[in-house]
């Protein structure tokens, strides 16, 4: 496979990446497109990573790609974790997904979490994304203090690790590529 037929599946992967992100949104949708953008970022990975992909791939197209599945693509695969994690809860302990009723906001804090990430890694400052975490971590600092709900931190804790990490691999596709 030559360079821009390798830049060319790459993008090709991150469009369909949107595409099922968007529909991981929908009430259907919720078991199934999350584990398959999942699979397709893994996949524009594997394909960028040994690529040496030149100059001819249209970075402007997979940084518009990337950014957009990192922040609608992250909500649905959060979402597909945490039920995975509700469905092993023990009956006769308070439940972390009692704790999404007090993390209000999650979504779109998550989302805006997920652009500062993907925007700071693009932009070559890392730095932010430890910012981004700090100023996340003290805008909840009052609800994670509270007694009233013990899985408020473990479910804080998994959905920002879960965001994390999915915002550094869309960021690292294109990372890859250039």
């Amino acid at each position: 496979m030559t360079a821009t037929e390798a830049g060319s599946l790459v993008l090709a992967l991150l469009g369909a990446g949107v595409v099922a992100a968007g529909w991981g949104w929908t009430r259907a949708g919720r078991q199934i497109w999350p584990p398959i953008s999942l699979v397709l970022v893994v996949a524009a990975l594997a394909v960028a990573a040994p690529a040496h992909v030149t100059d001819e791939t249209p970075t402007g197209i997979g940084v518009t790609l990337a950014v957009l599945l990192a922040v609608m693509g992250g909500g649905p695969v959060t979402g597909w974790v945490f039920a995975f994690i509700d469905r092993h809860d023990d009956p006769g302990q308070p439940s972390m997904r009692d704790a999404g009723t007090v993390l209000r906001g999650g979504a779109w804090i998550g989302a805006l979490e997920r652009l500062a990430i993907v925007g700071s890694l693009l932009a070559g400052w890392p730095s932010g994304v430890a910012l981004a975490l700090a100023l996340k971590g003290l805008g909840r600092y009052p609800e994670l203090r509270s007694q009233d709900n013990p899985g408020t931190a473990e479910r804080f804790i998994i959905g920002t690790f879960t965001s994390v990490l999915w915002a550094a691999g869309c960021a690292g596709v294109v990372l890859l590529l250039t």
